[in-house]
């Protein structure tokens, strides 16, 4: 008997290298004879470009415009096929300042449940835009097509303000659909006690750190050839990073929680309870006071 289809997506805050690691990972998990489709759901349309060797894949909107209508096209014109037969799909975006780039998800999404793009892959893999949770970036949420949710995240302040915003996002639809975050995946960016603090915002929003991706310039190496690790370095201490991260996601099926965000104040106590945010708010403190 089959195993059921795993729908899982990427979310994080923009330049976290969500794409990077997502694309790392599904290598990986195709390393490892997982069949895979990625649906690109970033406007930058850079979900695919490791995978398949190239600057920008040709998005869905665009080839819809060229073509007339969504209509008009076929699966071939839309999705191409890359390392270790990893199926590519970007949805793309309208122009800059028109449009909203949600609407590129809803239409790839649904123009590729029609056309058979889901039959004989063991996950789909969504990569989204994290900054923010609006209707269309929100569609693999909202329409229960993603049912796994892996933040990629660091110890950075505004990394952690979107994983919780992201964990809002999912809390939401949690109980009309059957969305669940996975859990986080914290890409080091080496700040003060990055990985404490990653452990201890996945407890505070009853998730679990699912990997602590350490920073290694081998990752910018291989993004300049347009390769993941994976392809470019495979016996790298990296590389083997990544098929950890792999396995561990792989394993998490049915694993995933209803996240219990918390609010602003609480994250700020929680920086200042690892002495991040101390020193310069115990000098503001003391300005303010001494000008009381």
């Amino acid at each position: 008997m089959s195993e059921p289809l795993r729908q899982i997506a990427f979310y994080g805050k923009g330049g976290i290298g969500k794409s990077t690691t997502s694309q790392n990972t599904l290598a990986a998990l195709a390393e490892m004879g997982q069949k895979i489709l990625i649906v690109g759901c970033d406007p930058k349309a850079d979900s695919t470009r490791l995978i398949l060797h190239a600057k920008a894949q040709d998005t869905v909107l665009s080839l819809a415009a060229e073509a007339g209508s969504v209509e008009d096209l076929e699966l071939e014109d839309v999705m191409k096929v890359g390392y270790r037969d990893i199926r590519c799909v970007e949805s793309g975006g309208p122009e800059p300042g028109v449009g909203c780039a949600g609407r590129g998800v809803i239409t790839s999404i649904n123009f590729l449940e029609e056309n058979g793009a889901y039959d004989g892959v063991d996950y789909v893999s969504y990569d989204v835009l994290g900054d923010v949770v609006c209707g269309g970036f929100a569609m693999p949420i909202r329409e229960n097509k993603a049912q796994e949710i892996y933040i990629v995240m660091s110890g950075e302040m505004m990394a952690m303000y979107a994983a919780n915003n992201i964990s809002k996002g999912i809390l939401k639809y949690a109980n009309s659909g059957g969305v669940r975050l996975g859990g986080l995946v914290c890409n080091e960016r080496q700040t003060d006690k990055e990985l404490e603090l990653a452990e201890a915002l996945a407890k505070k929003l009853g998730t679990k750190l699912i990997h602590f991706v350490p920073r290694d310039n081998i990752v910018q190496h291989a993004e300049l050839r347009r390769m993941t690790v994976l392809e470019y370095a495979p016996d790298s201490k990296q590389a083997e990073e990544y098929r950890q991260l792999a396995q561990k996601i792989h394993a998490n099926a049915g694993n995933g929680t209803i996240p219990t965000p918390i609010t602003m104040e609480e994250l700020e106590d929680l920086l200042m309870e690892f002495g991040i945010m101390q020193k310069e708010d115990e000098s503001i403190i003391g300005k303010a006071a001494a000008a009381a």
